[in-house]
């Protein structure tokens, strides 16, 4: 394989959001009455809300009703509160020159809405670097449906088979094997080993990748 392309993932990859993202949910179902524990929402950072919404409150989704509220109350709690406590990997800056010094093509995949993702890349100081992403109108379902990769690789014009995906979470493995593309994981989504086993290389943050940048399936 002659690799092109590099599908970015961005929570939980080149910004430490994970957390904050749970705590948002919990947030915006307890103000509809929903008494969701962070314990239960945590695992599912990842996941899009259409996805995580029928998880937890199966009679909910994310189209319509009071799961359409939950998830627009979700997205203004980022935008207006949690935004603050959000902060760039290790890394993230550096390890995108990096992949663009070699000439690699990078897309976001994201269902996050286009405010959001504003907001992300200059967390992770990358908005200047990054100039192509998907968001949550790109596609119909989030990870770890398929959707929102092949999205980004028909932005992007890339084949499966020049593509690699940097992810976090689990979700991203999954999403990216129903596309056709291998994952290099991170830990600082806060994953372990063996939920990202699925993964063909595991790195603990985008500056520890950047580190061994020559022996990893990045210099192919």
């Amino acid at each position: 394989m002659t690799l092109k392309g590099i599908i970015l993932d961005v929570d939980g990859t080149l910004v430490l959001s994970n957390d904050v993202h749970a705590h948002a949910w919990v947030e915006a179902f307890a103000a509809f009455g929903y008494e969701i524990q962070f314990e239960k929402v945590r695992p599912l950072i990842g996941m899009g809300g259409d996805q995580v919404i029928p998880r937890l409150v199966p009679e909910l989704n994310s189209k319509e009703g009071i799961g359409k509220q939950v998830s627009a109350r979700r997205k203004e709690l980022i935008l207006t509160k949690y935004g603050s406590q959000l902060a760039a990997a290790n890394g993230s800056r550096q390890l995108i020159q990096k992949m663009q010094s070699a000439g690699l093509h990078l897309i976001v995949a994201s269902s996050a809405s286009e405010q959001e993702m504003d907001i992300l890349l200059k967390v992770a100081k990358v908005e200047d670097l990054i100039q192509e992403f998907t968001t949550s109108s790109d596609a119909e379902a989030s990870k770890p449906e398929p959707d929102i990769v092949k999205a980004a690789l028909s932005k992007a014009h890339l084949e499966p088979d020049e593509t690699l995906m940097l992810g976090d979470a689990p979700y991203d493995i999954e999403s990216a094997a129903k596309a056709g593309i291998g994952v290099i994981a991170l830990r600082c989504g806060g994953y372990s080993d063996e939920q990202l086993s699925g993964a063909i290389a595991i790195y603990n943050d985008p500056a520890d990748l950047l580190n061994h940048y020559q022996q990893s399936p990045l210099a192919s």
